[in-house]
């Protein structure tokens, strides 16, 4: 399909957390990656993640190990969820320090990615009437659960990004900066930039990089389109599937959708941001493996190295 790497969840057979202090589990990712030539730039942890805040109910247990559902009480899997999150910045730190070093230059500052979960998310809509002291306990309620994870983060000198995203403590601008202060600016604490989640609802996409251009760890590639369907369907898509024609907004395979990658490319570059472009594929109208190749020739072709010069500096007389 021609990519470089691979970001690896945390699910499924990518990457198991629980194994990751067996060197012969890493060296069996690492060996199995190098054969294909691929290297690893990034981990994520969404589903975990999203349990830490959550209120929780029946649909968490799909998502969740049974070692975390464990009796499925409501704060129980929290708990369990934000001890996995820890843990999870120490599996990072392991798997990182053991990529060959025939493979270049060792990644810094590794990056988790993931949700955090919102205690506030069901608020969106004020009504019942919903006051800002009530939305400020979410936040502190974020802050509680989610500092003595940033610490262990910390001390192992890895970034934690969130997805802004709904559903989450952030989902624009204006909840991210809530988010960083309700933290107190925490280092580890930033953002695994994706601007699919934000255009449709009408946030300032590329405002959001310049807003938070310390705080971009890792980038997800992934596109949307909007101002479809039929009007049956507005922002909040109407309880439909993904893929119903009557959708305002639908994800779409990179470049086919309405986000301005150009645009995103200026402002990552203008941060000075140098990391991976993680292409995030989701398109149900598209088979993935064709969306999935198209997706990493249009990301190759749109992105571009920054200028190391002023474009005018060539009419000084010692440059020309």
């Amino acid at each position: 399909m021609g990519y470089d790497g691979l970001e690896l969840a945390c699910w499924g057979d990518h990457f198991d957390v629980d194994q990751a202090e067996d060197p012969a589990y890493l060296k069996t990712k690492w060996e199995l990656l190098t054969d294909h030539r691929l290297d690893c730039f990034a981990i994520s942890n969404h589903l975990v993640g999203q349990c830490v805040c959550d209120p929780i109910d029946e649909r968490h247990k799909a998502i969740l190990a049974d070692s975390i559902w464990g009796d499925g009480d409501p704060e129980g899997v929290r708990q369990r969820a934000a001890a996995q999150m820890q843990k999870t910045a120490r599996a990072a730190r392991q798997f990182f320090d053991a990529r060959p070093q025939s493979m270049g230059p060792a990644v810094l500052h590794p990056v988790v990615n993931g949700f955090t979960g919102s205690s506030i998310w069901h608020a969106l809509y004020a009504f019942p009437p919903t006051s800002q002291a009530y939305l400020d306990k979410g936040f502190e309620d974020f802050a509680k659960r989610w500092v003595p994870i940033l610490n262990v983060f910390e001390e192992v000198d890895v970034n934690f990004g969130l997805e802004v995203h709904p559903t989450e403590i952030a989902f624009d601008i204006i909840t991210a900066q809530r988010a960083v202060e309700a933290v107190k600016q925490h280092p580890r604490f930033g953002f695994n930039y994706d601007p699919s989640h934000l255009g449709y609802q009408g946030v300032d996409y590329e405002r959001f990089i310049r807003a938070f251009g310390d705080r971009i760890f890792h980038v997800h590639m992934k596109d949307a389109w909007w101002g479809r369907g039929d009007g049956g369907a507005g922002v909040f898509g109407g309880h439909t599937e993904f893929g119903n024609p009557s959708r305002y907004w639908d994800f779409r395979s990179v470049g086919r959708g309405d986000i301005d990658f150009e645009s995103v490319i200026v402002a990552l570059n203008d941060i000075g941001y140098n990391g991976p472009l993680s292409v995030e594929w989701e398109d149900v109208r598209m088979d993935r493996v064709h969306g999935a190749t198209e997706s990493a020739a249009y990301v190759r072709q749109i992105d571009f190295a920054p200028s190391t010069t002023a474009f005018d500096a060539a009419f000084d007389r010692e440059n020309q």
